[in-house]
């Protein structure tokens, strides 16, 4: 594990105190015993040491009646990982906010700060956001791994068709490429290694977020402002008196942005952006109940995509898996449903001799049976059936689907599952990731 140097604020937290996590406890869950021992000023450094061993996304320190919790966010699911005395709590919040430079003294409204740990091979930015809650302030850190922004666009989890047709569209120098899915499904993720892929000295990039999560190299970041009225549809206006050649919008959540991006589409930009609907298939009806207009939006859409995240089998200690009858009859069922000219087509009764696995939990994966996460996509594109529906104006979601399937769309759910044959994860995961769509199935 590369050793922590330092805070830029100027806490730090020193290569022994690394060793000694390393040697002394092997999962974050034996982090509880361990920070009793220690200083306050330890107790935050040997936490944020846990939290980049284990991968961790979020780190929550929650204020409770008896006692302050800290909880992991590894691979999207929270996770115990220790309880400190109440008595403790105020010197630890003031310890973060000493680092995020926040104002200790105010306790009363939340407050947001960020601060930057520097690795021998990376650095680390933590975003840190503080809530007044009825016990003392709850205190979320963000880490952000500066190795996400690596990310290329072929290690995504998108293959066959989505892949190639996908990567048709981005390749355009004009149009919209939409992400959907909900908050932590890893759209931003998408959009970065898709600029990652068409980032080049002779490409103007622009991107405007909230926040910016990442920093990349060679692109023009920009971060909106609401309360100095810089908002997205503000900001994206100024943007494209920048010259842009591709505009990365962070999300899409009125009418007046929608509009600006699609015109910036029609008028020889490529767009980028995320919206919040279930799947790809909500895209266009999502846009129409913002009142965009039919005869801008038809020509305007490249590319709809729909992803969630999936846990991927931790490979140390992965292990057959021997699903119930139930279960592999409604697997067969929906993987029957992939369209022959998807080139994943199944033929009936050949699922009967597939190996499916789970992970048993080893010191590897933090004896959670999983490690790292991979995407499950579905990309629909636009043809002149959906420009049809769209100028009628009556679009629904069942309208889409219908002819995603004739273009040869695997669905997310279908994706996960091919994933799982792959022994890529578990049957149990896609479904508890998916669970909002496979009523559907």
């Amino acid at each position: 594990m590369p050793k922590i140097r330092k805070f830029t604020s100027g806490v730090e937290v020193t290569e022994a105190d690394i060793k000694r996590f390393e040697q002394e406890i092997n999962v974050f869950r034996d982090l509880n015993e361990k920070l009793r021992e220690v200083s306050i000023s330890d107790v935050v450094s040997l936490t944020l040491a846990a939290a980049i061993k284990a991968r961790a996304s979020d780190i929550h320190i929650e204020a409770e009646e008896r006692g302050v919790k800290i909880r992991f966010r590894i691979d999207g699911i929270l996770h115990d990982a220790a309880n400190l005395d109440q008595k403790l709590w105020q010197q630890i919040i003031s310890r973060i906010k000493l680092v995020a430079r926040l104002k200790i003294n105010i306790d009363d409204r939340p407050q947001d700060g960020r601060f930057t740990i520097f690795l021998t091979k990376e650095k680390i930015d933590v975003r840190v956001s503080t809530l007044p809650t009825a016990y003392g302030e709850s205190v979320v850190m963000r880490i952000l791994m500066s190795s996400v922004v690596g990310l290329h666009f072929e290690n995504l989890g998108l293959r066959g068709r989505a892949f190639e047709a996908l990567k048709a569209e981005i390749d355009k120098p004009n149009g919209m490429v939409v992400t959907t899915g909900p908050t932590g499904s890893g759209k931003t993720t998408t959009l970065y290694a898709i600029l990652n892929q068409l980032n080049n000295p002779g490409t103007k990039i622009i991107t405007i977020e909230d926040p910016i999560e990442y920093k990349l190299e060679g692109i023009n970041q920009s971060q909106v402002e609401p309360g100095k009225g810089y908002s997205f549809a503000s900001g994206l206006k100024n943007i494209l008196r920048q010259d842009p050649d591709i505009v990365m919008v962070g999300e899409v959540r009125d009418l007046e942005t929608a509009e600006i991006a699609i015109n910036a589409a029609l008028t020889g930009h490529l767009v980028l952006t995320t919206l919040h609907t279930n799947d790809a298939a909500g895209t266009i009806p999502r846009l129409l109940s913002m009142q965009v207009k039919t005869f801008l939006l038809a020509p305007a859409i490249n590319a709809m995509i729909g992803q969630r995240l999936v846990r991927k089998i931790c490979q140390s200690c992965k292990k057959e898996d021997k699903l119930d009858g139930k279960t592999l009859a409604r697997v067969m069922h929906i993987v029957d449903q992939i369209p022959r000219d998807s080139g994943y087509h199944l033929e009936p009764g050949k699922l009967k001799g597939v190996a499916f696995y789970r992970g048993e939990g080893c010191d590897v994966c933090q004896g959670l049976g999983y490690r790292d996460q991979v995407g499950i996509f579905e990309v629909m594109t636009m043809n002149r059936e959906v420009e049809t529906l769209i100028l009628n104006g009556h679009v629904s979601e069942y309208d889409m689907r219908s002819i995603g399937a004739k273009q040869g769309m695997i669905t997310m759910l279908q994706d996960g599952l091919l994933k799982a044959i792959d022994g890529i994860t578990s049957v149990d995961e896609v479904f508890r990731v998916a669970k909002d769509i496979t009523e559907r199935e």
